[in-house]
């Protein structure tokens, strides 16, 4: 009794993995360090440009992914490190997302 595995479900386990493992380098990076050490460790990044649109109004640069970073980590309880964690893994679960759909929408 054998079954076959959808690829969609392959494409989905293999971007919640892909995810899981950005989260996770992303937070022994970040996680007890200090602004510095975060802005260091994301700077050039999707997750940072993705940041800076959340910073507070007004703010450029370094400010504005900072205030970002914060603001998007207080939504779970967090600070700026809890920010940088969502905003890096952000993007790949995005992609993740869209190639499971699409893999889905193609499936019989």
């Amino acid at each position: 009794m054998s079954k076959q595995i959808k690829k969609s479900t392959i494409v989905g386990g293999v971007g919640a993995v892909a995810t899981g493992a950005t989260a996770a380098s992303t937070a022994s990076a970040v996680v007890g360090g200090s602004a510095a050490t975060i802005m260091s460790a994301t700077a050039g990044t999707t997750g940072a440009a993705l940041a800076a649109t959340a910073g507070t109004a007004g703010t450029a640069g370094g400010a504005a992914i900072a205030s970002g970073m914060a603001t998007i980590g207080s939504a779970v309880g967090g600070g700026m490190a809890a920010g940088a964690i969502i905003t890096a893994a952000a993007p790949v679960a995005a992609v993740a997302a869209i190639g499971y759909g699409i893999f889905k929408w193609f499936e019989d």
